[in-house]
């Protein structure tokens, strides 16, 4: 059966987005609207995997939508909404629960890394992740869904699912018109190099929000001084910078703030060494800090015009979600009528 071309994802509301999100995620959202249609989800029911303050995750759901639209991704054109506004993400994640296998989301190294030594009082939810995770994409059907790196394994998981069920169902696939399968093998979009941002602090650890320094990320919302600020007291090390990447290798922090304005200025790292190869770090950051203002600050003021008026980001998830689950519906029907459930 030939799918229609799909592309899902979705970004998790735990606050603080930062310049890992931006590059990492969001600026690729916005370019492959060019070339799919596209739903971009906010999965709040992924947030709470871990503890989250009643009080402050609506808001967060809201900074994360208005992120979306202050890079550009338009709501009308694809599909943009909250997870928990469409109850089939829930509802298909069960089936799923009763067709993946203990063993695979064993195999889950996320997880190992998530729970650390006290697994054992890991919630339930952080365990299931990767099966509500292939219930969101497989409700729409998504042929595509950009990853990166730290993704791959569950969407392996995601595809083994879609697999499992079309083998274990096949004889009421075929008899419902569906043909030969109901779910896509989803195939993924590799984030470029780019996609992974480091600390300012330490260029050995990932940009993160849980990270006790505001200076080890450039945050989303950070005005033109602040972004300037971090970037001087950016971590680097004595000598100029090289002219080939090469020249990169065991110097994690220049290699880091060279990825961040290849990343912005959308060209490779070699082109950026070409023009820079030789300076010093004071000169090489006073370049930085102008393109990164440029990129950012513009999103930055955007998305606090829009987090003023909350009216407006849940008039855009509202839609987005009567939208979304205007599919997930249909695929909910399918599936239940496929395993044999009784429904009105």
């Amino acid at each position: 059966m030939a799918f229609k071309e799909l592309v899902f994802s979705g970004v998790q509301p735990t606050g603080n987005l930062h310049l890992g999100n931006y590059l990492g995620a969001i600026t690729r959202f916005v370019a492959l609207q060019a070339r799919y249609d596209c739903i971009y989800c906010v999965v709040d029911l992924h947030a709470m995997t871990v503890w989250q303050d009643p009080a402050e995750l609506p808001n967060n759901t809201r900074e994360v939508t208005a992120a979306f639209l202050a890079c550009g991704i338009d709501p009308k054109r694809n599909i943009v909404f909250n997870q928990s506004q469409v109850p089939e993400h829930a509802e298909l994640a069960w089936i799923f629960n009763c067709v993946a296998r203990v063993g695979w989301l064993s195999r889950m190294t996320q997880f190992k890394e998530k729970a650390g030594k006290d697994r054992e009082n890991a919630s339930v939810g952080l365990y299931a992740y990767p099966i509500l995770m292939a219930a969101d994409i497989l409700a729409y059907r998504a042929t595509h869904v950009p990853v990166g790196e730290d993704q791959k394994q569950h969407l392996e998981l995601t595809r083994d699912i879609a697999q499992k069920f079309n083998n274990d169902f096949a004889a009421a696939i075929r008899a419902h018109g569906h043909g030969d399968a109901f779910f896509p093998l989803t195939e993924p979009l590799i984030s470029g190099p780019a996609a992974r941002i480091m600390s300012l602090r330490d260029g050995s650890k990932k940009m993160s929000k849980s990270d006790p320094s505001d200076y080890s990320r450039i945050n989303l919302t950070d005005d033109a001084d602040t972004i300037a600020q971090k970037f001087r007291k950016a971590k680097t090390d004595p000598q100029a910078l090289p002219s080939e990447v090469a020249g990169l290798a065991n110097r994690p922090e220049a290699e880091n703030l060279v990825g961040i304005y290849a990343a912005l200025a959308d060209k490779t790292e070699a082109d950026v060494l070409k023009d820079f190869g030789g300076a010093q770090f004071s000169a090489f950051k006073a370049a930085l800090i102008e393109l990164a203002v440029a990129k950012l600050g513009p999103v930055g003021a955007e998305m606090k015009r829009l987090t003023r008026d909350p009216a407006q980001i849940d008039a855009v998830l509202a839609d987005g979600a009567a939208r979304a689950q205007t599919i997930a519906a249909g695929t909910m029907k399918a599936v239940k009528d496929i395993v044999g459930l009784v429904r009105r």
